[in-house]
């Protein structure tokens, strides 16, 4: 009798144990797969990018500095390495846009042009896509690291190496957390 007694509490611990990392997989297979939205995503604004600079390039000759930091911040968010890296660069990228655009707004030209403006409504269209994609992973992220912390989950998390997630956040001292300050 006490010897089915204690196969049946092991039975219970290891089946909850099962369910625990199977949690704990499912909750890090979403994670990634909402990382793979924003990658998509940022695909996308890479390869509108060099359209957009170029159009942009035969109206605002003179503004090549504002046209060289967006390919060069296109350059690095695409070759970014960690997480946080990434991070980083995609800020500067967003900030270098705003900036694109609010060149563009002192050239009447430009603004009238068929093909800058599909390509801003595309760019815009992307950038609301990746707002989304942003906030999915956030919340994916968020409840993985909410079941990584949580008593008696964190224990078997610890022990089988799972490691939390960082947010894909707005930097709000940088580039793309500050107004544009347009002069013309």
């Amino acid at each position: 009798m006490f010897g089915w007694i204690i196969l049946i509490v092991v039975a219970a611990i290891v089946l909850w144990l099962i369910g625990v990392y199977n949690g704990l997989i499912r909750s890090r297979n979403r994670v990634d797969e909402a990382w793979s939205d924003i990658e998509v995503q940022l695909k996308r604004r890479y390869d509108l990018i060099p359209n957009l600079v170029n159009t942009v390039k035969g109206y605002a000759k003179q503004e090549s500095s504002v046209l060289e930091n967006v390919t060069k911040a296109r350059t690095a968010a695409m070759n970014a390495g960690s997480m946080q890296e990434k991070l980083k660069d995609e800020n500067m990228l967003s900030g270098a846009l705003k900036s694109l655009f609010a060149v563009a707004e002192s050239y009447p030209d430009l603004k009238s042009n068929q093909n800058f403006m599909q390509l801003q409504k595309d760019l815009t269209d992307t950038e609301d896509k990746i707002q989304a994609s942003r906030r999915f992973y956030n919340g994916n992220v968020r409840d993985f690291n909410t079941k990584l912390q949580v008593f008696p989950t964190n224990m078997v998390a610890n022990m089988l190496g799972f490691k939390t997630r960082e947010f894909f956040d707005i930097d709000e001292k940088g580039p793309e957390g500050q107004p544009v300050n347009v002069q013309f």
